[in-house]
């Protein structure tokens, strides 16, 4: 890309300037668990990622503004608007599962919101919840409280941040719902623009920043099956790995079945042949 700048490396995307008001995302095939990158690639991943996300911007995009401004034809690239970013991730939480989860078993309270006592593990939420965290450029990401968000954000910022985030989160639910998944956590990234707009960036609502679980098999009390990256976390936390770097080389069998459960996610979502959008992903438009 000889009109772009290299600016700098995520876990998952390669960051590139092209002028003072548009960036390039590439989605790589890394794959990241518990903050770490693992050596062994996922192939396709990375348009699985971008395909998605372009999917819901393109849906989301007038209730919600967001930073996409053109999907390239190799299906991992995407033209954004340069935006500053917000220092927290905006998490939201419809089921207990994960770090969630975890909390609750401690202490009966998840980012500050005290819940019912009783709940199981995957159960539904009786609303959904906020739960912002930092974002850390090594390490571990730590959930905080809203009050800690706010500081950092602003209230303004803080609140309308919060706002969308559950906005989308519904939206997200209901359009799952209806391709046969349940969407039970997700988390967005949030940016300003030069007009002082609240914008939506980096992903939205794919198998990397979610939680989908089969509806035909859910059941709480219990871990689910997914279509997300719980597979490839599942497997590191069988083998013993204390989930500093740097991590395990994955098998064969588990590449071939992440890969699998993220070319079904998308397919089931979209309703889009993947091998369709690898041809053409302005069909994801």
């Amino acid at each position: 890309m000889p009109d772009a700048t290299h600016v700098v490396s995520g876990k998952v995307r390669e960051v590139y300037g092209l002028d003072e008001n548009r960036i390039l995302l590439v989605a790589s095939d890394r794959i990241s668990t518990f903050d770490v990158v693992l050596p062994t690639l996922i192939p396709d991943k990375g348009r699985v990622l971008t395909g998605l996300s372009a999917f819901w911007f393109a849906r989301s995009r007038d209730s919600v503004p967001n930073h996409l401004l053109e999907l390239r034809d190799d299906g991992r690239t995407m033209v954004c608007e340069r935006l500053e970013m917000l220092p927290i991730e905006c998490v939201v939480r419809g089921y207990l599962a994960g770090s969630a989860w975890h909390d609750y078993q401690a202490t009966g309270v998840v980012c500050g919101h005290a819940l019912p006592a009783g709940l199981r593990e995957s159960e539904r939420l009786p609303e959904p919840i906020f739960t912002p965290a930092t974002k850390a450029s090594e390490g571990h990401d730590e959930n905080i409280d809203e009050e800690r968000a706010a500081d950092l954000c602003g209230e303004g910022r803080y609140r309308a941040a919060r706002e969308a985030s559950l906005e989308l989160y519904r939206f997200g639910v209901a359009h799952a719902k209806s391709a046969g998944i349940v969407l039970a956590d997700t988390k967005f990234e949030f940016g300003v623009s030069r007009d002082g707009e609240l914008v939506l960036a980096d992903e939205a609502l794919t198998p990397d920043s979610s939680r989908f679980w089969p509806a035909t098999s859910y059941e709480p009390g219990r871990p689910q099956p997914s279509f997300d990256k719980q597979f490839v976390r599942d497997w590191c936390e069988e083998t013993g790995w204390d989930k500093t770097p740097p991590g395990p080389e994955l098998p064969e069998s588990v590449v071939s079945g992440t890969r699998e459960r993220y070319v079904e996610a998308f397919e089931r979502l979209t309703g889009v042949a993947f091998e369709r959008y690898l041809a053409d992903p302005a069909v994801v438009l």
